[in-house]
């Protein structure tokens, strides 16, 4: 029976295939032009955070990890989930070790009187985080705001 199932999802997924190929843009994604996503993370609660990574993390698993570039840009109560001792840190650190980068915005860190000292081993500081995202977006990345 399981053997029967996988050789459906299998087949389900082969189906699919086709179909994903058409809608890609050229050039199609690689080690050399990988996609670039760039997520807005302005929030601490851990269902927002965690759908903030889900997103990056689904994203690399359709693309492949060599094939596209997440950074993640944190502002405002957002920052508190890039700080030693946040509620969502196991997460944003397995994160960081599959290559998602994550920015801290420098003015948020500035007025909570935080340093980079205080951020997660991997992440690091922006000037600003809003204008990071601006200037990201023209030099080609596709922005969310999840």
């Amino acid at each position: 029976m399981k053997l029967f199932l996988a050789a459906c999802m299998t087949a389900s997924l082969m189906s699919l295939a086709p179909a994903m190929a058409e809608d890609m843009a050229d050039p199609a994604p690689d080690w050399d032009h990988p996609r670039k996503l760039l997520l807005q993370l302005d929030s601490s609660d851990p269902a927002k955070v965690n759908l903030v990574l889900n997103n990056a993390l689904n994203s690399q698993s359709f693309y492949g990890p060599d094939n596209i570039k997440v950074a993640v840009v944190a502002f405002g109560p957002g920052v508190d989930a890039l700080l030693k001792g946040s509620k969502v840190a196991d997460r944003v650190s397995a994160a960081t070790y599959n290559h998602v980068e994550f920015l801290a915005c420098g003015q948020t860190m500035s007025s909570l009187k935080k340093t980079a000292a205080d951020l997660l081993p991997g992440v690091t500081m922006t000037p600003a985080g809003v204008p990071t995202l601006l200037e990201r977006q023209l030099k080609g990345w596709t922005y969310v705001a999840p």
